[in-house]
């Protein structure tokens, strides 16, 4: 064989090595974009809540890039401007200001998330997140922030206490119980029905300002009375439940001040039996950063 012959005969050979490892390397980053897909699809809209709620904490914008729509956010915290990229954009503060979340609940009904957590954000709040998803993406952002206080008249903290999801063929009959408890007793339409949402006085309280039971809620709303203050619940907007836990979302006033009030309520055996709240203050318009509103 002669050395021109030789020489064609290497090349075609080292092209065809070429060519098939590239064709293996083309595979093997196909498989493994494929994989990727795959483990975003199969995670649960809880699981991606989370995630980008773990984002503020890390700073990583993948979580809010992946599981964040880019066309239809709807931010309600006026804090921040409309769309995605205005929380991508805040990344880096947050990081820069040392926030840590933890997650002390997480509550799914139908479309809805509702996530309770602990935020270290400027100083340790109690924070309750909403996220609606649509077609796996979530597309609208609800939250309530409020400072936490440590000396509480129940002895418990704001966010201990029960966190175990049960009677999850019964999410329908606590919501309806808890809706009902809101109108009739918080909005006032039938007051005298009180007692009947609870079990005697075994009611444990996590608002800071009230003491266990309704012997605490009686003796607090007439300490807020002595010194004139006023709470008035007007409208609820939210309903978000899932077995025994139920979360309501309403505006209203508190102390003449326009309000957001988040409670959440845990029901045992057809009764209220514990309960969590987020109180904001909401700002006047032009201090909006968004023009979605508070709800």
């Amino acid at each position: 064989m002669n050395k021109s012959i030789l020489s064609i005969s290497l090349f075609l050979v080292l092209a065809m090595l070429l060519v098939a490892c590239g064709s293996n390397n083309s595979s093997e980053i196909t498989e493994k974009n494929s994989n990727q897909s795959q483990e975003v699809s199969e995670m649960t809209n809880k699981e991606k809540a989370v995630a980008v709620l773990e984002s503020l904490e890390s700073g990583e914008k993948k979580a809010v890039e992946d599981f964040i729509s880019s066309e239809k956010y709807i931010q309600h915290n006026l804090d921040f401007e409309n769309g995605r990229e205005g929380l991508i954009g805040s990344l880096d503060y947050l990081k820069s200001v040392g926030t840590k979340v933890d997650v002390k609940r997480v509550i799914e009904d139908g479309d809805l998330v509702a996530v309770h957590s602990e935020y270290e954000l400027n100083g340790p709040k109690a924070v309750f997140d909403i996220f609606r998803f649509e077609n796996g993406k979530i597309v609208e952002h609800w939250d309530n922030i409020q400072e936490t206080v440590t000396d509480t008249a129940s002895g418990h903290s704001m966010l201990d206490g029960e966190t175990e999801i049960k009677d999850v063929d019964k999410t329908a009959e606590n919501k309806e119980l808890v809706e009902n408890f809101v109108k009739d007793v918080l909005m006032g339409q039938n007051p005298d029905k009180l007692t009947s949402y609870f079990d005697g006085d075994n009611y444990i309280q996590h608002n800071p300002y009230i003491a266990d039971g309704l012997s605490g809620l009686g003796k607090a709303l007439e300490e807020w009375a002595k010194q004139g203050i006023t709470m008035q619940y007007d409208k609820v907007h939210l309903v978000v439940a899932e077995g025994n836990f139920v979360l309501t979302v309403s505006e209203g006033t508190l102390g003449g001040s326009h309000t957001s009030f988040y409670d959440l309520f845990r029901v045992e055996s057809g009764k209220i039996a514990e309960h969590w709240d987020v109180l904001e203050t909401i700002p006047p318009k032009d201090e909006w950063k968004n023009n979605n509103g508070k709800f």
